[in-house]
């Protein structure tokens, strides 16, 4: 994405990234000017606000966006936004259709010279370019004869859009500050692309060394980043600042996917991810269950590019009336999957659908499940109805994510005994491959002490968080691995640095962590 003030000088740019790069360039001046040159509806209506110097609403200018996005073209080359977002409102927009820039450029020019610059433009209305009187004027004189001022481009409209520029872009830039490149755009425009292009350049020349997961043009897949572990960049930092950044989340997914694509590889049929994180715990806040299906739809759409047929399922309510919205951390979980971008190509519907939880949402055309965070309420035993739907779908992967299937009180309130060692059986028969889990020194969720991650088919890693000599720095250092998941008690003596006799009971602090492993 590209974005400046009005006149700093985003077209003449975008023409050298695009000859350079050779990606899509889409700017919304373009897009609204056809409109009104076309005279269509949509023309009309944004011809009003562009005459009068205002921002044309957001609406107008999303809904000529996203169809252009979702041309062949774009999903072909990538793309580079000219102008737009200009607005928290449209970058939210964006932000909810998972689209995202790898780089935010912001030309930053001065008010005066930006004013200068606008009432000196000149437009050739037969070709569309842009000319300025004094610093860059057409080659010709019949060029110039036919050359006219665009109706935006008076002082007093110039100094209106400045202003209501102004109060948008510190939004529209908080939204992209971990992408944000600010270039000086008071200098030539080789000077100002010289810039442009060193950081473009990098970013190009990191993603073909590094092979990072990378968000298709719809942000609807990721690809490989991570084949090994000798690729595995350690854990983020800041995990207990709510909400993550979208850098950690993708971390995350990325991180679960390609743990979950070696096991279904290897043939693995049961499998379940567990990760514990603030931003993925619906047990913290009932709001989480919109990150959590992020993930299910991150991990849906890869297995569906390979060709799957991928049947996400949801937890069905406990019964009618006070139980329908039952077990509350998933409730209106379905209706966010169905509303959720699921790309371009139709995937829902065909290579994707959507069921609940049971045998009977078994069909013989399902390659593989998703189960999402399938767990036991009180007086609600989802054990049977998952039992029935592994049953049913045989050898093919069933992936739970996030399970709870501890055993719960029965409506009586009382513990349910019968076919108990059954229903536990039942639920370890799952295997794990990927963990992570936050470790804390209490009750707590702060501070944290350290982490435990695994992500098949490696061991288990624990790490230690580090405060660093910098300010407000941290970091993770591993202290020990372990084949298997290790007890609280072996978390204990890997952080205390010893050998502990198995049999000693833990106390304070470490006796805490080996009651809650």
């Amino acid at each position: 994405m590209i974005s400046g003030a009005p006149a700093s000088g985003k077209g003449t740019q975008c023409e050298m990234i695009v000859q350079k790069f050779g990606v899509v360039h889409i700017s919304t001046g373009d897009l609204l000017r056809a409109e009104v040159s076309a005279g269509t509806e949509i023309g009309n209506k944004a011809k009003e606000y562009m005459n009068s110097g205002r921002l044309v609403p957001d609406e107008i200018v999303t809904a000529m966006v996203m169809t252009r996005l979702s041309l062949e073209d774009v999903k072909e080359k990538g793309w580079l936004l000219d102008g737009y977002p200009r607005s928290s409102a449209q970058a939210e927009s964006l932000e909810k259709l998972n689209i995202r820039p790898d780089v935010y450029i912001m030309l930053d020019v001065p008010d005066d010279i930006l004013i200068d610059r606008c009432v000196g433009r000149r437009l050739d209305p037969l070709t569309g370019k842009i000319y300025h009187i004094t610093n860059c004027p057409p080659d010709n004189e019949e060029i110039k004869a036919r050359l006219v001022t665009r109706s935006d481009d008076t002082e007093e409209k110039v100094k209106s859009r400045l202003q209501i520029y102004k109060q948008n872009a510190e939004a529209v830039s908080s939204t992209y500050l971990d992408v944000l490149n600010k270039i000086d755009g008071n200098c030539p425009k080789e000077v100002v692309f010289e810039e442009i292009s060193s950081v473009l350049s990098r970013l190009q020349k990191d993603k073909e060394e590094s092979k990072p997961g990378k968000l298709a043009t719809n942000d609807s897949q990721f690809e490989k980043s991570f084949s090994d572990k000798k690729h595995w960049k350690g854990i983020p930092t800041r995990l207990n600042n709510i909400p993550h950044t979208r850098e950690i989340r993708k971390y995350f997914y990325e991180d679960v996917l390609q743990a979950t694509q070696r096991a279904v590889r290897d043939g693995k049929t049961r499998l379940k991810v567990e990760i514990n994180i603030p931003e993925l715990n619906p047990e913290m806040d009932v709001y989480r269950i919109g990150t959590l299906m992020e993930l299910v739809r991150i991990l849906a759409l890869s297995f569906a590019d390979d060709g799957k047929r991928v049947k996400v399922c949801v937890q069905g309510s406990m019964g009618e009336g006070a139980l329908a919205g039952m077990p509350l951390q998933l409730a209106g979980s379905r209706k966010i999957l169905e509303f959720m971008d699921w790309g371009d190509d139709d995937a829902m519907g065909t290579f994707i659908n959507i069921g609940s939880i049971g045998g009977k949402e078994v069909d013989e055309q399902d390659d593989m499940f998703i189960l999402v965070a399938p767990q036991n309420a009180v007086g609600n035993c989802i054990i049977d109805d998952l039992k029935a739907m592994t049953d049913a779908a045989g050898h093919r992967p069933v992936i739970l994510v996030n399970p709870r299937l501890k055993d719960l009180p029965a409506s009586s309130g009382i513990m349910q005994t019968m076919g108990r060692d059954k229903r536990l059986e039942y639920a370890a028969s799952f295997e794990i491959c990927y963990f992570f889990r936050l470790l804390y020194y209490g009750g707590t969720l702060y501070p944290i002490m350290g982490a435990l991650r695994m992500s098949y088919p490696y061991e288990y890693e624990l790490y230690k968080r580090m405060d660093e000599e910098s300010p407000k720095k941290e970091k993770y250092i591993i202290l020990s691995t372990f084949a298997k998941r290790p007890s609280g008690e072996e978390i204990n003596d890997a952080f205390e640095g010893k050998t502990r006799d198995k049999a000693k009971r833990s106390t304070g602090i470490w006796g805490f962590l080996s009651s809650i492993f």
